[in-house]
């Protein structure tokens, strides 16, 4: 048996990090929105296509997921309560346009881009990437074709999402971190030991992102009650989406040229599909709920489920809308998958 190498991890994770923090400072010099996200993402990307080994171990993924979940928890106040009531439309809106999503784009790829019904449809599924490659593994499917599709599709909608927002008249210049008092080094102590508490209880249960969930949900909890009043200081919060930008980037580590080329532009496709449903379904529900457009589009795009919940905190969007939304698209996922997957399956 080869047992993992720590030192090794170490390292990698340490050049990943140094390479995402240099495209964090060429999307600040350039003026790219959200470049703590974006430019990391695009530097690791390049660095991991032109063959530098990149990714983030474990251990630093989880802290990163846990300041962030405490971030935007803090966000949460009394007037996310009286929003709750009406979120069950947007649920209602995800099932439709998951079915959509997965139909159209099965039928895309199938049709211009070689794929065979089988492997369009876990190409095109919109999300729980982990779920989809070992689904497409279990049954000798092209593994590295369908990983590269979605990797541009998770990529493409890191960068495609915010532009979108700016368009909208979004402002993404602010800071990602709620305002407010800064929370005391105690009360931070206390509510990280928390949030990774709830966390690993999550993931017994099999919460998707339960190191960024349980984490939101106890810093919320604390806002809510005003025991834990406060916001993390920004020296926390700041290099922790710096490792998740470096962390999206990390999919593209070992994809050779050749891959890439072959999932390009089928992986641009879905994204179009997926932002083009996601923009028509996320108007009615803006206009139903009573919220800007570009908050609902960022609970209905189909990007990665850290990511669209860390941009949900930069757009100012009601804390645990994004996550409650992208939580549904995942069990629909989870259900609707296997089903068209039996239907379509020729064997």
């Amino acid at each position: 048996m080869k047992w993992p190498n720590p030192s090794s991890d170490l390292i990698t994770t340490a050049l990943t990090v140094a390479v995402g923090a240099i495209g964090a400072l060429i999307g600040w010099a350039v003026g790219a929105p959200i470049y703590l996200l974006i430019g990391p993402a695009v530097l690791v990307s390049l660095a991991g296509l032109a063959g530098l080994k990149m990714g983030i171990s474990l251990s630093v993924r989880n802290a990163c997921f846990v300041v962030i979940g405490l971030a935007v928890g803090a966000g949460f106040d009394r007037s996310a309560l009286d929003a709750m009531i009406r979120w069950p439309l947007a649920f209602v809106v995800v099932v439709l346009l998951i079915w959509g999503m997965l139909a159209l784009s099965r039928w895309l790829l199938s049709r211009y881009f070689g794929f065979d019904r089988r492997s369009a449809l876990l190409a095109a599924a919109p999300g729980h990437l982990s779920f989809v490659l070992a689904m497409a593994a279990e049954a000798g499917d092209n593994v590295v074709r369908v990983s590269t599709t979605q990797s541009v599709r998770l990529l493409s909608l890191t960068l495609v999402v915010p532009f979108v927002a700016l368009s909208m008249g979004v402002d993404l210049g602010g800071s990602i971190v709620p305002q407010g008092a800064l929370m005391g080094a105690g009360l931070t102590v206390v509510l990280l030991a928390f949030g990774v508490g709830a966390g690993l209880l999550l993931g017994r249960l099999n919460v998707p992102a339960p190191m960024l969930i349980g984490p939101m949900l106890v810093s919320a909890l604390g806002h809510l009650t005003e025991i834990a009043p406060g916001v993390l200081p920004i020296w926390l919060v700041l290099p922790a989406y710096l490792v998740l930008g470096a962390l999206i980037g990390t999919r593209f580590s070992g994809v050779s040229m050749d891959d890439l080329g072959k999932g390009l532009a089928a992986g641009l496709a879905v994204t179009g599909v997926a932002v083009g449903l996601a923009l028509l379904a996320a108007v009615p529900v803006a206009l139903a709920l009573g919220v800007p457009l570009a908050h609902v589009l960022v609970a209905f795009a189909p990007g990665g489920f850290e990511t669209m919940i860390a941009m949900g905190a930069v757009l100012g969007v009601v804390p645990g809308f994004v996550a409650a939304c992208h939580m549904m698209r995942i069990f629909v996922l989870s259900v609707l998958l296997p089903l068209m997957l039996a239907r379509s399956d020729p064997r």
